[in-house]
């Protein structure tokens, strides 16, 4: 998404629809931004927070510079009304971020089954087919994407406000150090054997995207705070590092949280 926010200015409007405590760090932000959920958003500094149904937003026509979906139009009851609506408060010109999970993916199928839907009730199988219901609902044109990895930081015992469910003791009970082995293996796999373990879903890119929008696949995703990096400055900054006998590890460069590395080249086009 950083390909549109990186390029907003003073003065416009970014929407964050679904966002709960937000996608995305506004600090750094020229643009100013409203989060929209449909439970109320909790207060977050240099962001504002409206209640409202994605299906009838509360915005006048042509508003907004741009719109982040992320992880979000799988929760909405009325994706197509929702989508409508996103294409009628941006403005022309504008841009528009969607990411979703893939619902054959292995990691989909276990959110699913550890919170009995999670939330998620709308599947997507196909990267097309969301491409087509997007433009066809907005009316803006495809502008490129990417498969999205996993890192099983949904399960990570550290970011748990509440009690998990039982059957977390099953994937280790949500233990960092297992994660991080079980996202080296998915990757291993996929690399030797062409599953496609490590993958969650896609990042979508659509109407006018100030930059061009790299197909290329970070599989490097953190297992705490479920960022992903770039193998190559990874390298280059020295937060990737060969360790003895554990192969190569990083820290990520959002929240120092250390984790197994792997180039992404290895893994182009295995998915």
């Amino acid at each position: 998404m950083h390909e549109i926010l990186r390029h907003l200015r003073v003065g416009e409007i970014v929407l964050d629809l679904g966002s709960k405590s937000g996608s995305f760090d506004v600090a750094s932000l020229a643009a100013t931004t409203i989060r929209v959920d449909l439970s109320p958003p909790p207060p977050s500094g240099g962001a504002h927070a409206v209640r409202a149904d994605a299906a009838r937003l509360p915005f006048r026509d042509a508003c907004f510079a741009a719109i982040i979906a992320n992880h979000s139009l799988e929760h909405f009851g009325h994706p197509d009304a929702a989508l409508a609506e996103a294409g009628r408060v941006l403005r022309n010109g504008g841009s528009l971020f969607v990411a979703v999970p893939d619902a054959s993916s292995l990691t989909d199928r276990i959110y699913r089954w550890l919170g009995r839907g999670g939330g998620h009730v709308n599947t997507f199988r196909s990267a097309s087919d969301v491409i087509n219901r997007v433009t066809a609902r907005t009316g803006l044109s495809y502008a490129g994407g990417r498969v999205l990895c996993t890192s099983l930081s949904f399960l990570n015992s550290r970011n748990h406000t509440a009690p998990a469910p039982r059957k977390l003791l099953l994937l280790g009970g949500g233990r960092e150090g297992i994660l991080r082995w079980l996202n080296r293996l998915f990757r291993i796999s996929d690399r030797w054997l062409g599953t496609r373990t490590s993958v969650y879903g896609w990042a979508l890119y659509f109407g006018s995207v100030p930059e061009p929008v790299s197909p290329r696949t970070w599989v490097n995703v953190c297992v705490r705070c479920g960022s992903g990096s770039d193998s190559a400055e990874l390298l280059a900054s020295g937060l990737a590092r060969r360790r003895f006998v554990f192969g190569w590890s990083y820290a990520c460069p959002k929240c120092g949280a250390p984790n197994c590395f792997h180039r992404d080249e290895a893994l182009q086009g295995m998915y």
